[in-house]
């Protein structure tokens, strides 16, 4: 556990940010290794199943992770008041809900993946193995919620690295088992999948046997676990914005998948590959973000409205910084890095389009998630879900169709940076109206 109120804001929000940086970066692994195994040894057709379902995916475990979200910001700004009953109070209520909703997520993904799937228009040759993809990918539901839950928890505590080393061990484990079982037992598409729910599960077991044996705050023992309702809302409160804008995300992406699979097979591979490399590329960005969340809810919580804003500069600089440098490599290699995933030269043609045209906007994208991620540590997440749906919505989806009909698949990758414009010139001003103030959990006694 960490305190974030005291020290020097830039050397806290970076150490903070680096094992968070290097545990997403390995999260994304898992997606990058997947398709890069299934792409070279099961060809392009199996590369863009398992790129197809994500979008599915990720809208069924959206709205969950955004209420873990406003967990982690309750858990935090309670720690900041060192109010410690309460934070053990949030982590029993938090795992209650995350073990409820994995039940739900894994029935209704299960049941209706296929109908979604000719609902998105999914090319007919590609359909099978997503089918079979996504519902053995959703048995390991339970895992990826509750390994979440600890992640969304300790990040709240101001712990960064004890996360990090679980998902260190599980996405080697993912590695092996996928060549494990894709080239050895030769069990194609679902041995990938097999794969990813053996090591979410590994990683979930391995934190919870560590956090019973060795952590003072967080015990995970169902029997002994309280549902508190007022908490509960709280968490409902700030993160059902957050989970709402993700749903609806979610919802936008599988709109762009429509657009791109009436390219067919080739748009459809890649762009499941470009969007592992963009997702990766990004991914410190929006880690900057969720660390600046966590410094922003202690700080807040303990009345430091003054730390906060230097930790908004401090971590935008940091983000413009990083930014700046890895749009320079994508632009450069993004060609090399698509021949990853397949060497098909029309899927790597493609690909690299997608990857100059996104990742020259990154630093506009940075800002845009550096003041989401402020906004969410104050509590005022109704704001960052408005843009989110505004850039979506109004700017990026509707600019996809127009531009595709006009100058093909390379208008769907146009479209994105437009987006981004518009919801970070919505933030700013936002946040220099002032009114995020008071949105916090914890609330400042009034003056005697």
């Amino acid at each position: 556990m960490k305190d974030f109120t005291v020290g020097s804001e830039a050397k806290i929000i970076l150490n903070f940010s680096v094992p968070l940086v290097i545990g997403n970066l390995f999260q994304n692994l898992y997606n990058i290794v997947d398709s890069i195994i299934v792409g070279n040894y099961l060809g392009k057709e199996a590369l863009a199943a398992v790129g197809a379902s994500f979008p599915i995916i990720f809208t069924l475990i959206s709205l969950i992770i955004g209420v873990g979200s406003g967990a982690s910001t309750v858990v935090s700004q309670y720690f900041g008041a060192k109010q410690m009953e309460n934070v053990s109070k949030t982590i029993d209520t938090i795992f209650i809900f995350f073990l409820a909703a994995s039940l739900v997520v894994t029935s209704l993904g299960i049941y209706f993946s296929e109908e979604i799937f000719r609902l998105l228009q999914l090319p007919v040759a590609i359909l099978p193995e997503a089918v079979s993809y996504i519902k053995i990918y959703l048995t390991g539901m339970f895992f990826f919620f509750g390994f979440a839950g600890i992640t969304s928890i300790l990040r709240g505590l101001g712990d960064a690295k004890t996360p990090l080393y679980f998902m260190i061990f599980s996405t080697f484990s993912n590695i092996v088992l996928d060549l494990l079982f894709i080239l050895v037992f030769k069990w194609g598409i679902e041995g990938a999948a097999f794969a990813t729910v053996i090591a979410q599960a590994s990683a979930f077991f391995t934190a919870a046997w560590y956090l019973n044996k060795k952590h003072a705050v967080i015990k995970l023992s169902f029997r002994k676990y309280v549902f508190d309702k007022e908490i509960f809302k709280s968490c409902i409160r700030i993160g059902l914005p957050t989970g709402f804008q993700q749903s609806f995300v979610a919802f936008g992406m599988m709109a762009i998948m429509v657009i791109v699979n009436g390219f067919g097979t080739n748009a459809v591979a890649a762009y499941s590959a470009a969007i592992r490399i963009d997702s990766f590329a990004k991914m410190p960005a929006i880690t900057f973000s969720s660390a600046l969340s966590s410094f922003t809810g202690q700080n807040l919580g303990a009345f430091r409205e003054d730390r906060a804003k230097k930790g908004l500069k401090i971590t935008l600089l940091f983000s413009l910084i990083y930014s700046a440098f890895i749009s320079v490599i994508i632009i450069v290699f993004g060609k090399y890095l698509i021949k990853l995933f397949t060497p098909d030269p029309a899927v790597i043609a493609i690909g690299q389009d997608y990857l100059v045209i996104v990742s020259s906007f990154y630093l506009l994208l940075s800002v845009m998630f550096t003041f989401t991620g402020f906004l969410r540590g104050a509590g005022a997440t109704f704001i960052p879900m408005l843009t989110t749906l505004t850039a979506l919505y109004v700017f990026r989806i509707p600019m996809a169709y127009f531009l595709s009909d006009h100058i093909g698949v390379n208008g769907i990758w146009w479209a994105e940076p437009t987006g981004w414009f518009a919801g970070t010139i919505i933030l700013i001003i936002y946040y220099f109206t002032g009114k995020w103030r008071g949105k916090e959990v914890v609330q400042k006694p009034p003056q005697k």
